[in-house]
């Protein structure tokens, strides 16, 4: 997917993911945001366990809800193929910053 979105291309992918799934008031994932939206995404079958085993995967920080941040890393965590590439996203985030 890195490939045929470039860098900028797959962040902004990741970024309008995190915005279908989140809170609109709260601006973070939460469980009621995910079990509301998960059908948008293919998982209308998801029980309430496997979604709360979700967030707690992805909440580094234990607050409950995922933050862009969080999510963003939960997304590079969940599939291998993205953290193969990982290094080359980063340098060329780094490169095109300057």
């Amino acid at each position: 997917m890195v490939e045929k979105l470039g860098t900028e291309g797959f962040m902004k992918e990741l970024t309008n993911g995190f915005q279908l799934l989140m809170d609109r008031e709260k601006k973070v994932i939460t469980f009621e945001s995910l079990k509301r939206n998960s059908a948008l995404l293919g998982l209308e079958g998801m029980s309430d366990d496997e979604i709360m085993s979700m967030l707690r995967e992805g909440d580094l920080d234990g607050d409950g809800a995922l933050d862009e941040m969080e999510f963003c890393t939960l997304m590079f965590r969940l599939s291998p193929a993205l953290m193969n590439n990982s290094k080359q996203l980063l340098e060329e985030a780094i490169f095109s910053a300057h």
